[in-house]
């Protein structure tokens, strides 16, 4: 069996449980070692599987989530604060997105869900050459949230308003960027 194949196996068995299910018995069921279970827990939550690890074992967690696109424009210097708002209430940054004219939509994923991921992901920003996707599009872009419930969508949105981060479509964006390929 490949990788691909037991990854499918492990996430048909963890949906199926009750209760959380140990590294060792995903192991034994998967015939491999307690490592391979670890590693592709891994490129599994990297593939924004929400997978949590308790004392007994691996879950999923089975929360429907609410999902959101923000348009979104602030300096260099407030990527930090709007990154920061949108998980402060709750909500994790899935993507970070532009529209452009020529490129069309240029896509990234991001899985940021607190302050520490904010903090990780500005240390990349920093230590690489590489600028902000946004700097682009003159610091417009867009941002994929979800969050559990939809009144935390609105305090986001409400909270990026009285910010002054939230920024217009124009006409040459569609509305929907869901709709078809990305």
């Amino acid at each position: 069996m490949g990788g691909e194949e037991r990854r499918e196996k492990m996430l048909a068995i963890l949906r199926g449980a009750k209760l959380p299910v140990s590294g060792a018995a995903l192991a034994a069921q998967l015939g491999v070692s307690r490592q391979v279970v670890v590693q592709d827990i891994a490129l599994l939550r990297a593939k924004q599987q929400d997978i949590v690890s308790t004392y007994r074992g691996y879950l999923i967690r089975d929360i429907p989530l609410c999902q959101r696109i923000f348009k979104v424009q602030h300096s260099d210097e407030e990527i930090e604060e709007e990154l920061n708002l949108f998980v402060d209430f709750g909500g994790r940054i899935e993507d970070v997105f532009i529209y452009h004219k020529i490129y069309n939509v240029v896509r990234v994923e991001m899985g940021l869900k607190s302050r520490r991921d904010v903090l990780g992901y500005l240390e990349q920003l920093k230590s690489g050459v590489s600028k902000s996707l946004k700097n682009i599009t003159d610091g417009y872009h867009y941002h994929t949230i979800t969050a559990e419930t939809e009144e935390i969508l609105d305090l986001i949105q409400q909270a990026l308003q009285e910010r002054g981060f939230l920024a217009k479509l124009r006409d040459y964006e569609p509305v929907d960027f869901w709709k078809g390929s990305l």
